[in-house]
């Protein structure tokens, strides 16, 4: 198992939405996690609602860095208002090298964070929480560390319903 420095680590979780966790575990086996520790993560209260296709999306907003932190999560919500499943692909943004579609879920006991390479899927007539410990976009290579306040520009791009702009507002490093 690779050592993983715990200034990363815990910049890496709190991108990720954990406010309580264990250190010394690397970003492919987080082992030990304590789930009862998690923080308590509020969307943004931005009322605007971005349309492409038959989606909406909304509730955007990213997570202030703490120093020294080499990745940032940004979190949305998307509504399928047709009739067939859309998926979300692939996302860029001018403010990171790369954007990675990304969840954290349980697995035997254990809170594994992995990439979802072919995208999210968002059923027909649902809808899909992008939220802190759980599916989030995961900013790589940021060019310049997100501040509360900041506005985060993302290009979202979806298998039918193509693509659109979003802005995310920075909130706290909390998501508050």
């Amino acid at each position: 198992m690779k050592i993983v420095r715990t200034s990363a680590l815990a910049a890496l979780l709190c991108a990720c939405g954990f406010a309580g966790f264990a250190v010394g575990q690397d970003h492919q086996h987080m082992q030990g996690m304590d789930m009862g520790n998690m923080g308590s993560m509020s969307m943004a209260a931005d009322g605007d609602v971005v349309k492409v296709g038959d989606l909406e999306v909304s509730g955007g907003f990213a997570k202030a860095m703490l120093p020294g932190q080499p990745v940032g999560g940004g979190f949305f919500t998307v509504k399928n208002n047709g009739s067939t499943d859309d998926r979300l692909v692939s996302v860029t943004s001018p403010n990171a090298g790369a954007v990675q579609l990304h969840e954290m879920a349980m697995k035997d006991n254990v809170m594994k964070m992995r990439e979802l390479k072919d995208g999210i899927v968002v059923p027909a007539g649902q809808t899909v929480e992008l939220s802190p410990g759980n599916l989030h976009l995961m900013f790589q290579k940021v060019k310049t560390p997100f501040k509360q306040g900041d506005k985060i520009p993302v290009t979202l791009n979806f298998e039918k319903a193509g693509k659109v702009d979003l802005m995310l507002s920075v909130l706290s490093a909390q998501g508050k």
